[in-house]
Order: structure tokens, then C-alpha cells, then sequence
């Protein structure tokens, strides 16, 4: 149950945060109200900001994995990938404000190497988190 949750709470915080972040910038008018009128490099930020994203919710996917953390952020960024591939079937030609193609091909190619550099950023041993808060660890000399 422990990786279950580990990975749904990356994937939530991934999406969350993702959305949020459209949000304030269009209400803060860095980015256009209407997706249609984006143009490349409005994408390109895009893009930025969501590989840095999903690099954070697979590093939290393995923060919160009971064992092997590297495991957990590969398997969250394996369903972000999913869910970018179906993403991308479905807008592929379905008009501007769904983005250009290599918007798309780029959340597809980035999702794993994106949970790789999470999964490396944390480590290979399971944090406090994970295993319950107070839990005294000895640190390695």
C-alpha cells in the first residue's frame, strides 16, 4: 500500500502542480488566455517548467517509497509517459490549442529521463518518510 501511495502522490503532486502553474501564468498574463494563440517559445517554457515538475514528483515518489526508490520513480515516470502518449493521440491533429507535435513528442520522450534524474536526485535508500516519522536512522561515517 506504502508504493501504491508513494506513486499516486507523485502523479497527483506532478499533475497539481502542472495545472497550477498554467494557472498563475495566464492569470498573471505571461502566457496568453487561449492556448491557441501560444506560440513556440510560450511551449518551450512550457516544456521547461514541466520536465523540472515531473523531475520533483518522481524524486517525491521515491522520498515516499518504502524500498527501493529508484523503482517507484521510474514506475511513476512509466504512467506519466502513459499518460503523455495517450495525451498525444488524442490532440495529435486536433487543432493549435492543443499544441504543436513536438510539444507533445517531447512529454512523451522526457517522462522517463525525467524520473530517472528524481529517482537519482533521492538516492538509494529509503528516507524517514517512508518509513515513519521518528524513526532514528544511524549516519553513515
Amino acid at each position: 500500500m506504502k508504493s501504491f501511495l508513494a506513486v499516486l502522490a507523485g502523479l497527483v503532486v506532478t499533475i497539481v502542480l502542472s495545472v497550477g502553474v498554467d494557472v498563475l501564468l495566464i492569470s498573471t498574463g505571461l502566457l496568453p488566455a487561449k492556448s491557441a494563440d501560444y506560440t513556440d517559445t510560450h511551449w518551450t517554457i512550457i516544456t521547461g517548467y514541466r520536465v523540472v515538475i515531473a523531475i520533483f514528483g518522481c524524486w517525491l515518489a521515491a522520498r515516499l517509497a518504502p524500498a527501493k526508490p529508484m523503482t517507484h520513480a521510474l514506475i511513476t515516470g512509466g504512467i506519466g509517459m502513459c499518460i503523455a502518449i495517450a495525451g498525444a493521440v488524442y490532440a495529435w491533429n486536433k487543432g493549435p490549442e492543443f499544441g504543436p507535435h513536438w510539444y507533445a513528442l517531447a512529454l512523451v520522450i522526457t517522462a522517463l529521463p525525467c524520473a530517472w534524474i528524481g529517482g537519482k536526485i533521492n538516492g538509494d535508500t529509503p528516507h524517514f518518510l517512508a518509513k515513519g516519522v521518528g524513526v532514528q536512522h544511524s549516519q553513515r561515517e
